[in-house]
């Protein structure tokens, strides 16, 4: 990671930090917004519903959904991470819908041993398939301090950002016959649950459940979105499905450069650049223009 971070000027860096802490979110109520969903005690919420944790030992790990369905919008959540030798766990944070051919967006958080990175994994389902998977590096520990992770998800194009910095953008190609996910109400989901067979160099190092319980902390969520009520949309009043202030979300020029330095000096896979795995072609949308 070090090396990585080399490449980059001081300043660069120091302007992408300090834009990174301008953006402080300022969260709900976990206990009006969320319900802990599974793991027997072992998701936690306290600090007056501002605080959330899930744990994770060698019995189960835990999760929680949110209330309330959404169909476009803005999702931030802050996360800090399984600190210290977190190899083996996945830290899950995404938008689903429900079914067999339901849509997805994706953040896992791959651990790794003491003093290696993290892995960030990034997908997006539509109909049921997903396979469209990006990874990253970070350029911070994740595990010390809380960062902000979020989903810009529009009928144009689905953003993800880490401290307001873009690191992925996935467009709207139905015109060449891609599906995109924009029919399908979301919840918000999370999880932290063991995955030693694949998480973690492919499975070849297993979690040291010595180390547990293995902690993941949420905090300050906010969803500027449009809530799904049984067959309508909050927003449906505004007679524009791109209504709310996240509209104004587009890519500018510093985003579009911070997207290309994100994905020049971090990214560590692409399915769109796996010919082994696509040797009749990469899929129609890795063909389009990135940004």
């Amino acid at each position: 990671m070090a090396s990585s971070c080399n490449v980059v000027s001081m300043a660069l860096l120091a302007c992408l930090v300090l834009n990174s802490l301008v953006f402080v979110a300022h969260g709900g109520d976990f206990y009006q917004d969320f319900d802990l969903t599974w793991g027997d005690k072992r998701g936690k919420i306290f600090n007056g519903g501002k605080l959330l944790s899930l744990s994770l030992d060698r019995v189960s790990g835990s999760g929680f959904k949110s209330k309330k369905e959404y169909l476009f919008g803005r999702i931030d959540m802050q996360l800090k991470l399984v600190a210290g030798n977190s190899a083996g766990t996945v830290t899950a944070y995404y938008l689903s819908s429900q079914g067999p051919t339901h849509d997805e967006i994706d953040f896992e958080f791959l651990g790794n041993l003491s003093g290696d990175p993290y892995i960030l994994h990034t997908n997006v389902f539509t109909q049921g398939k997903g396979n469209r998977e990006q990874q990253f590096y970070l350029w911070f520990d994740p595990t010390r301090n809380f960062h902000t992770y979020s989903i810009i998800w529009k009928p144009q194009h689905i953003i993800f950002l880490v401290d307001n910095i873009p690191i992925r953008v996935f467009k709207n190609a139905e015109s060449i016959g891609v599906p995109f996910p924009k029919s399908q109400p979301m919840r918000i989901y999370s999880s932290l649950w063991n995955a030693d067979d694949w998480a973690t160099r492919g499975g070849l190092v297993k979690t040291d459940w010595a180390k547990a319980p293995f902690t993941a902390y949420y905090r300050n969520f906010i969803a500027n979105a449009c809530v799904w009520s049984g067959r309508s949309s909050s927003c449906a009043k505004t007679n524009s499905v791109s209504a709310g202030a996240w509209e104004t979300n587009e890519l500018d020029a510093p985003g579009r450069r911070r997207l290309r330095w994100v994905q020049k000096y971090f990214m560590i896979y692409n399915y769109c650049t796996d010919l082994k795995r696509f040797p009749q072609g990469v899929p129609p949308e890795c063909k389009r223009p990135r940004f």
